[in-house]
């Protein structure tokens, strides 16, 4: 497998509910990839998933990718929650259904192809890549319309 592809991923919504947008910055060897959309009702929760869905499913090989990301929620869910909500049916460990169920279903395929490390950062505290994924991630936010 070649050199670690690092990803850099953020989430941004306008109201949570509300507008929303996600942010991908990719780096291999030298060279770099940004990636971003939005949808124009959602939560940051979802987007922050978008995020990391989308960074994986941009992989057109199996690769060794660290992710870096400033979401707990998904960082958790990956490392900690999600092999639970699988054995316990999607529920949760007081037994109500997993929340976002079908982007976890497609992020936990999506990791199935690739040597995944994860890497957590506080959000807004000037990590370039982190503060560069935001801006993305506003970017993809839909304006007008809703």
């Amino acid at each position: 497998m070649p050199d670690w592809v690092e990803a850099f991923t953020d989430g941004a919504c306008k109201g949570n509910p509300g507008p929303g947008g996600w942010g991908v910055l990719l780096r291999w060897g030298g060279v770099e990839k940004e990636l971003l959309g939005g949808e124009p009702q959602t939560t940051n929760n979802r987007m922050e998933l978008m995020a990391v869905i989308m960074a994986l499913e941009a992989l057109r090989y199996p690769a060794r990718i660290r992710i870096t990301t400033d979401s707990t929620y998904v960082k958790r869910g990956v490392t900690e929650w999600l092999s639970h909500w699988k054995r316990n049916g999607w529920r949760t460990a007081d037994r109500r259904p997993v929340k976002n169920r079908d982007l976890w279903e497609r992020l936990d395929q999506a990791l199935a192809q690739h040597e995944v490390s994860w890497r957590w950062v506080k959000g807004h505290t000037g990590h370039p890549e982190n503060e560069r994924a935001d801006r993305l991630a506003n970017l993809g936010v839909p304006t007008g319309g809703y």
